[in-house]
């Protein structure tokens, strides 16, 4: 598809390829009414669905997925995710820095654990990401601890679930606190079970599959796999984003309905340029992932995910570096199909004025056509949350897999800090069960 087709392709957006919940309304009108409606004016949202919105099992995939059906994290161990955090430790300062297996139990409440053990603060208690609670998962977390002074028990929790375990597997002290995001990447072993193959989903035989069918459905899933570890998949946030039932975006709506919270004055001595921004990060994070997704479904529908359209956003793979490009040369596309770099779409917000041409079009007719997307996007705005960009495609590194049976499929890979391996899941299975 050529960069005109593709502006084609935009301009002739119909309402069959939006989603369901959009409602075709006149972009200029909304850009000139939504700054001045209130919140009792704002777009009745009362009828529409958001549990379905949000759920990402209806984003579309660049290729039909070749498991119908398979249940993950029907075990604690079907779902296991090693935090990746090189890093030579100094041996010396007031952290301690403890590597922790656990399951059952989420980051947050470790923390809380960990800061009553050593009777720090919380704030004194530093962690890079957040891990599935429904998993066995392993990562680090540091602890300032003035002096040195340990806790003359070993850390040993009694107030914990009967399915809910912690072991330290290691300690060291540093002089560094360790930082949220700090972590390269997350190297994730994920069973699937009790798959069904879509090329064997024939109700009146699918108790009866061949040995040839069932050698070929596996061949199809290998082919998707090698696929896939070359091309990447598309770089969807994950259902854990949104909340049960898109509750985290029905928050963000509540939040927006509100006035921003005025900034408190600073004094004038104070070296701080201006307020911290008003905390309600969950929210306002939910809130721009759902633009982002429906950003990518759209560019997933007309094939530019991972080929590019004019005045794109380009991000270096690997790092937060980007750059533009009016136009799409055959450098460019080399670049992009090596791997090297990578599309991109809005985290939105104010000042998204690097994204140009046919890429910032799309970008602007998925908003104009959705009301509840209209309404996410105000509210970001009108708290000052500054656009980012995240790229459209997820990069998938060290993919293998083995197959315990016929039924039955190990997954190893690595994916960089950020992203989500659901994502990787559902390109390759239709419907995935926990």
């Amino acid at each position: 598809m050529t960069s005109q087709d593709n502006q084609n392709e935009i301009t002739t957006i119909s309402q069959t390829s939006l989603d369901s919940e959009t409602a075709i309304i006149d972009p200029t009108a909304v850009a000139q009414n939504t700054n001045e409606q209130t919140a009792s004016e704002q777009i009745d949202l009362a009828h529409i669905d958001i549990a379905t919105i949000t759920d990402t099992a209806n984003l579309p995939q660049p290729s039909l997925q070749p498991i119908q059906q398979a249940t993950y994290k029907a075990n604690t161990t079907d779902f296991i995710v090693n935090e990746l955090l090189p890093l030579d430790f100094t041996g010396e300062g007031e952290h301690l820095w403890l590597h922790i297996e656990k399951s059952g139990m989420n980051t947050a409440y470790l923390a809380k654990l960990l800061s009553e053990w050593t009777d720090i603060p919380l704030r004194d208690v530093g962690y890079s990401g957040l891990k599935d609670r429904h998993a066995l998962t392993t990562q680090w977390f540091s602890l300032r601890i003035p002096k040195k002074q340990l806790p003359p028990i070993e850390f040993a929790p009694v107030d914990i679930g009967e399915n809910e375990t912690v072991t330290i597997l290691a300690q060291h002290w540093h002089n560094k606190k360790l930082n949220r995001g700090t972590h390269r990447a997350n190297q994730f072993v994920i069973t699937l079970r009790d798959i069904q193959f879509a090329s064997a989903s024939d109700e009146n035989n699918e108790n009866n599959v061949s040995p040839e069918q069932l050698l070929s459905a596996k061949e199809a899933v290998e082919q998707h796999l090698t696929r896939i570890s070359g091309n990447g998949v598309p770089n969807y946030f994950g259902p854990q984003r949104f909340g049960r039932q898109g509750n985290n975006v029905r928050e963000a709506l509540s939040l927006f309905a509100r006035p921003p919270r005025e900034p408190r004055p600073q004094p004038k001595k104070s070296k701080r340029k201006r307020a911290p921004r008003e905390q309600n990060t969950m929210e306002l994070s939910a809130a721009r992932s759902l633009i982002f997704n429906k950003i990518l479904a759209a560019r997933v529908r007309d094939g530019s995910w991972n080929t590019g359209l004019a005045g794109e956003v380009f991000n270096l793979d690997g790092s937060g570096s980007i750059f533009t490009s009016e136009t799409l040369d055959d450098t460019l596309h080399a670049r992009i199909d090596s791997g090297d770099i990578h599309p991109t779409a809005v985290l939105w917000g104010t000042g998204n004025d690097k994204v140009t041409g046919s890429a910032a079009d799309l970008e602007t007719i998925v908003v104009q056509h959705s009301p509840l997307l209209m309404q996410l996007a105000t509210g970001l705005e009108q708290r000052d949350i500054k656009a980012q960009r995240r790229a459209l495609r997820l990069p998938i590194e060290a993919l293998s897999w083995e197959w315990s049976d016929d039924q039955t499929l190990v997954l190893n890979f690595t994916l960089t800090t950020g992203s989500f391996a659901t994502s990787v899941l559902a390109s390759l299975v239709q419907q995935l069960i926990s």
